[in-house]
């Protein structure tokens, strides 16, 4: 399962200090499906702002069957 959730949380996104409610029921989504959030070999934003009051963010997740080859060794190219 991959999208853009437009959901920014510190478990993804380690320049954002906070915890989103919303992160929860995302997760027991997944749950529910059987699979879990991959982390990717190096972390890099998935949104760019343009805006100077805004920072880049991660809200691209992948979620993988943690039994897959691909799960936590995952690469986001930047462009």
């Amino acid at each position: 399962m991959t999208r853009d959730f437009n959901i920014r949380d510190s478990l993804w996104d380690p320049n954002f200090p906070h915890h989103s409610s919303h992160n929860d029921t995302l997760f027991e989504i997944a749950n529910s499906f059987q699979i879990k959030l991959s982390k990717p070999v190096k972390f890099f934003p998935t949104r760019f702002t343009n805006n100077a009051w805004d920072s880049n963010s991660v809200l691209d997740l992948i979620f993988l069957h943690p039994n897959s080859q691909e799960f936590d060794n995952h690469h986001i190219h930047p462009n």
